[in-house]
């Protein structure tokens, strides 16, 4: 068990020590977004810019025209939303090479409610041309996605979560920007995921196994580039594919799924994530509960979804 934040600050360890031209910056949040371990062991490399989000983003995208490879962290509700106009103007524009970190992404967020979860994150950085954006499943896929992040030339943002969750990515599996996965094969329809719901897919798939329903899982750990041939694939062998997101539903791994399958290879595709609403405060789990996003609730929900595809 390992939260993916947690992850992104050891990988920014290993980067400070095997790249001197990586540099951190932070929005006063360095000790929840994990960037905190970089500035001890790097202080000359790290920058605290305060509650400034604009600020920082504006400074990374300097340190990244003169040859540096910037990190630039927060939550993720700040990291893009309180500074679209810095990261488009600034940032996607001129294809600058900056990391966008945003930590604490999604419902999962719990307690703290609303105006801290960011629903809408994936969303806005997908819309931007020439940004990557990267959503882990777990603490070794986010490890490793820094990495590949770090060796990427160009924008990036690297959403990361609260809670720590289990490793449901093997720990030998390379990760390549756009490349997504089959993590099992299934006939009746296909789960497609991204972050922290892969796990929830994958659990989901043992229940839905009993009741005589055979899920296909399909990681999606870059929300883009899209892998769209194993969209296509899973949608022409399947037939019904449902999405799965710690994430509005309006915008995300849902509207870019529907989008390929629209335009290639016409199937059914189903919805699962944050209605279009704000969220509130609660424990993860009983947000997760409430939201449809249980494993128990997905399991039902697709069960349902099946059902109704295959008498239609």
């Amino acid at each position: 068990m390992k939260a993916t934040r947690d992850a992104y600050g050891e990988a920014l360890l290993e980067l400070g020590e095997k790249n001197k031209e990586v540099m951190v910056l932070d929005a006063d949040l360095s000790k929840s977004t994990k960037s905190a371990k970089f500035a001890e062991h790097y202080p000359s490399r790290f920058f605290n810019m305060g509650i400034s989000e604009a600020d920082m983003i504006g400074t990374a995208a300097g340190l990244a025209t003169a040859g540096k490879i910037p990190f630039a962290s927060t939550f993720a509700v700040f990291a893009v939303g309180r500074v679209y106009d810095q990261i488009r103007n600034s940032v996607a524009y001129p294809r600058l090479n900056v990391k966008i970190a945003g930590s604490h992404g999604g419902i999962t967020v719990g307690e703290d409610g609303a105006s801290h979860q960011g629903l809408e994150d994936l969303a806005l950085a997908r819309v931007l041309p020439n940004m990557v954006v990267i959503c882990p499943a777990d603490g070794g896929e986010a490890y490793r996605a820094t990495l590949e992040a770090a060796k990427w030339e160009g924008p990036v943002y690297l959403r990361l979560g609260r809670p720590k969750v289990p490793e449901v990515i093997p720990a030998d599996t390379s990760f390549k920007i756009g490349k997504g996965m089959e993590l099992n094969q299934g006939e009746d329809l296909t789960l497609v995921s991204t972050g922290f719901m892969t796990g929830i897919a994958l659990e989901a798939v043992e229940e839905l196994v009993r009741e005589g329903v055979r899920a296909r899982v399909v990681h999606l750990h870059t929300l883009k580039p899209l892998d769209e041939e194993l969209i296509i694939k899973a949608a022409k062998e399947t037939g019904l594919l449902v999405t799965l997101e710690e994430h509005s539903i309006i915008g995300g791994l849902g509207s870019a799924v529907a989008e390929v399958v629209s335009e290639n290879s016409p199937a059914v595709v189903r919805r699962l994530g944050m209605p279009d609403c704000f969220g509130e405060s609660g424990s993860p789990e009983e947000l997760l509960d409430k939201y449809g996003l249980s494993v128990e609730k997905v399991s039902k929900k697709v069960k349902q979804l099946a059902g109704e595809v295959k008498h239609a």
